[in-house]
């Protein structure tokens, strides 16, 4: 033991250790209080992808599609305010089971999914003239792809 330690009772030992353990909690505390600062990022724009695998020999219908009826639709949307923007993604050789075409929109955040049915409706008929002709749309497109599924992400703004 160090000269100052010697001869010290047990009391005056527990009392200088608890004093230390003390010591050591209030010089942790800045290290505490850092971690809540604001985070180093912001919540951003949400991304909806969708993941479409075409059909063997139907690409290219799908594409015309894509690029035709689907690109009006995004146009629609945009105009109205209900996406910032949209975007379409090629996947290169993609494995079985993985889409190949990925429809991408941007939506402003997750409260713009919050709309009422009836809101929806009403935009759906701005585009397509009906829902029943929506729907229908949609059911024919089931020749040509097979809609494997839709991630759902938020775009996180680094600051």
């Amino acid at each position: 033991m160090p000269p100052r330690l010697v001869g010290m009772g047990n009391n005056q030992m527990k009392a200088l250790l608890l004093g230390l353990a003390a010591w050591a909690v209030v010089q942790s505390v800045p290290a505490l209080a850092a971690e809540d600062e604001a985070p180093a990022y912001e919540n951003g724009p949400v991304w909806d992808m969708a993941h479409i695998q075409t059909k063997d020999g139907h690409f290219d219908d799908y594409m015309k599609w894509v690029s035709t009826e689907w690109k009006a639709q995004e146009e629609a949307l945009k105009k109205a305010g209900v996406i910032i923007g949209y975007k379409v993604y090629l996947v290169s050789n993609s494995r079985q089971g993985e889409p190949d075409v990925i429809l991408a929109q941007e939506w402003p955040n997750m409260a713009a999914f919050d709309r009422s049915v009836a809101d929806r409706y009403k935009i759906d008929k701005s585009i397509y003239g009906s829902v029943v002709k929506s729907n229908q749309q949609e059911a024919d497109r089931g020749s040509i792809r097979t809609v494997q599924g839709d991630v759902l992400m938020r775009e996180a703004i680094l600051k």
